[in-house]
């Protein structure tokens, strides 16, 4: 099984941002965690800034990847692009956020991915990543 993690905006900040809300562990730390609990899986890591470099990694996944496992960060409550990207491939996506949006501000109650995503989880800390990967298994 080959899985593709993608990470949207300011997770590439994760261990200094906000650590009260994303912890203190950066995603490449935690990468090397993942890998070595799912070695039977080859898994792929992307993580961009950029909406529409995060769409083509979707739209490639389409070909290369059993399943996708998506924290589109801040894009989730405005990519109408990204949501659609979702829709037009065939590749399962699984919407993943380390904190619970639900929580949050209003804004981050609203998903553009959710509808299209084969499911979500959310609240669990960098576990939701894990969960998100078991959910192929």
């Amino acid at each position: 099984m080959k899985l593709l993690i993608i990470n949207g905006p300011n997770l590439n900040l994760l261990g200094k941002r906000e650590p009260g809300i994303y912890g203190d562990q950066t995603f490449e730390q935690f990468y090397v965690e993942l890998q070595k609990k799912f070695s039977t899986i080859e898994l792929d890591y992307y993580q961009s800034n950029i909406e529409g470099e995060l769409i083509t990694k979707i739209q490639e996944a389409d070909d290369t990847h059993d399943g996708v496992v998506l924290n589109a960060g801040a894009y989730t409550h405005t990519s109408i692009g990204i949501g659609d990207a979702i829709k037009s491939v065939s590749v399962a996506v699984v919407e993943v956020h380390i904190s619970n949006t639900f929580g949050r501000e209003e804004f981050r109650h609203q998903s553009y991915i959710s509808p299209n995503a084969k499911g979500v989880i959310l609240g669990f800390g960098m576990q939701s990543y894990i969960l998100g990967i078991q959910s192929f298994l």
